[in-house]
């Protein structure tokens, strides 16, 4: 186990980290969209919004126009599963304004996979005024990114391939968050992919703070003991 963990907290060298739990509307019921989101405001620290379109990853979900209708007071992680993302950053940002009436304080996440100028999207992101997220898939290597981690407000780290709610949790993915953050105490790592009651505590000694939980969190009649049990 990599530092001392205790109950919400990463206690790191130069902060305190608090675990925030994100709420992945993926596994949510897209009807009622602010029906569901408004469930869990009141339990939960982010909302995490999946962007699938098809191509990057095999199923298709949420665009800029249906981002922008929803009602959010949380804020909100938008994760751009997506091919060229450099040409939806615009549309994104200006969605999430609309849905939570501010960008400052939302992320834009992109994969790494996704684009061979990653310098240049996290750039784009932040004259965006959005916080600037990268997502590594399970099999890429924290290595592709050391580069730009100064320069990161979060790093999403896959613990399922992308694509699906409701997959197994990979335990290989744990080195990983336990390499990035003894290089980075401060960064904000978040989990995604298979996160319960029995993986959350996995994830959190190996040093993630935001973890994103679908199937789990809206499965349950009581989502908000299903979120405190990931605390």
């Amino acid at each position: 186990m990599f530092g001392v963990f205790l109950k919400s907290t990463i206690n790191m060298r130069d902060k305190t980290l608090k675990i925030q739990i994100a709420p992945s509307i993926l596994s949510a019921d897209f009807g009622k969209i602010n029906e569901e989101i408004a469930s869990i405001e009141s339990f939960a620290d982010m909302i995490h919004v999946d962007v699938m379109d098809g191509n990057f990853v095999p199923n298709i979900t949420f665009g800029p126009d249906q981002v922008a209708k929803m009602r959010c007071k949380l804020p909100m992680d938008v994760h751009l599963m997506i091919e060229n993302p450099e040409n939806y950053l615009e549309r994104f940002a200006s969605a999430v304004e609309k849905a939570h009436g501010r960008r400052d304080d939302c992320y834009l996440t992109v994969h790494q996979e996704s684009s061979i100028h990653l310098e240049r999207l996290v750039q784009q992101i932040k004259g965006l005024g959005m916080k600037a997220a990268i997502a590594l898939n399970p099999a890429t290597p924290l290595v592709t990114i050391e580069s730009l981690l100064n320069d990161l407000d979060m790093v999403l780290i896959m613990s399922v391939n992308p694509g699906f709610g409701g997959q197994h949790f990979i335990e290989s993915v744990l080195p990983k968050i336990t390499e990035l953050r003894k290089k980075m105490p401060s960064l904000n790592i978040q989990v995604d992919g298979g996160v319960n009651d029995k993986t959350c505590k996995q994830v959190k000694d190996a040093g993630a703070n935001i973890l994103v939980a679908g199937s789990y969190v809206f499965s349950p009649e009581n989502r908000g003991e299903a979120i405190a049990k990931l605390r």
